[in-house]
């Protein structure tokens, strides 16, 4: 897959309303499930036990946290596009979260970036994608929101 660069608000703007690009998927393990809920101290059975899922849980198995698929959004963003001559970018803010649908341990997702907009805020380049992540083999989207970025491009 060719990965789309960016170095400035200018070419950034070209993609307002178009689709930047399709990550590969990523398949999500019962070990990084269980390390998000280390990390989160979000140990409900659902996620961390495979054993009590398969018999208690209407999708008999574990399930990924939602939070656990939102915060693969960096990682997947940069399989899709790379920022050149940023300073710094700064996560800024989602609207309109969605879970759609769980995703089952060893589910395999994708991200679908679009710029929905764009904005020059005095130098600060103000971002809001909407992000689809979409699971391999559904029809139904685990999540769909509009995710806000700030980039600070250097002068040229």
């Amino acid at each position: 897959m060719s990965k789309l660069i960016i170095s400035s608000f200018k070419e950034f703007e070209e993609y307002i309303g178009k689709e930047i690009g399709v990550s590969d998927y990523l398949t999500i393990t019962q070990d990084q499930i269980n390390q998000f809920a280390e990390a989160t101290l979000d140990h409900q059975w659902i996620h961390t036990n495979p054993e009590r899922a398969k018999s208690e849980s209407p999708f008999k198995n574990t399930i990924a946290h939602g939070y656990l698929t939102l915060s693969l959004l960096p990682y997947l963003l940069d399989q899709v596009v790379r920022f050149e001559n940023v300073k710094m970018l700064v996560n800024y803010g989602i609207e309109n979260l969605k879970f759609n649908q769980p995703v089952l341990v060893n589910g395999r997702v994708r991200a679908r970036i679009k710029l929905h907009s764009l904005a020059d805020l005095r130098g600060v380049t103000k971002a809001q994608l909407k992000v689809i992540f979409e699971l391999e083999g559904s029809r139904k989207n685990v999540f769909d929101a509009v995710v806000t970025f700030l980039y600070h491009f250097s002068k040229n």
